[in-house]
């Protein structure tokens, strides 16, 4: 189970920070990237608990069940199986979980249409691409295997997702501790202090970066 409380302190730190999701990955031992997730759109940023939702069958169904219960300040993570390259949402399904749910962001490796409108209001949007032919609406007579749907809700329930221009990067539950914010914390104070050395004292990056000749200074 996750600490609410220290999920809340980590959020509102990389909020109140902007800890890029280069950072975060860094911090993570350069793991936690969602692949084939872009940003629509440039100069947002999003980080908030992670809402996993899902489209299967080439249906988009039970996407527009699943959203009913996003919390504001959610990120969406919008996750495709059987769909081929069907846009699994759009302009419609974004619109209600960012003006409407408040959600903090809405994210996929699968493809979205209506990009001029997400693009026109400049929604917190990343995705794998675009495809104008979207996933149909019709209700499956199947349920999504029991397996992936539990490996998935063990991965993201209690996960903290955090979305930038570089891409998107999702903190894992276990990752949810006071070691965390720990290294949130020492990674801004070494980017600072890297950032210094070039700037200040004109330091090539080998010095910096390999052989961190700071520590020998005070």
């Amino acid at each position: 189970m996750v600490d609410k409380k220290m999920m809340d302190e980590i959020v509102n730190y990389i909020r109140r920070m902007r800890t890029s999701s280069t950072e975060v990955g860094d911090c993570l031992g350069k793991t936690g990237v969602v692949k084939d997730c872009f940003p629509v759109n440039r100069g947002n940023f999003a980080c908030g608990p992670v809402k996993w939702v899902y489209a299967y069958d080439e249906s988009n169904w039970s996407v527009h069940e699943q959203m009913i219960d996003i919390n504001e300040g959610d990120v969406v993570f919008v996750e495709a199986f059987n769909c081929k390259d069907r846009a699994v949402i759009g302009a419609l399904v974004s619109r209600y979980a960012i003006r409407h749910k408040k959600a903090a962001g809405i994210i996929s490796n699968a493809n979205f249409r209506d990009a001029n409108d997400i693009i026109r209001y400049n929604y917190p949007a990343w995705c794998k691409g675009f495809n104008p032919v979207g996933c149909f609406k019709n209700k499956q007579e199947r349920e999504l295997e029991k397996e992936i749907v539990e490996e998935r809700t063990k991965m993201y329930d209690g996960a903290v997702a955090v979305c930038d221009d570089t891409g998107v990067v999702i903190i894992p539950p276990e990752s949810i501790n006071q070691e965390m914010l720990d290294k949130l914390h020492n990674i801004e104070e070494q980017e600072d202090i890297w950032f210094k050395c070039l700037d200040e004292k004109n330091w090539n990056t080998f010095e910096i970066v390999c052989l961190k000749k700071y520590l020998k200074e005070d």
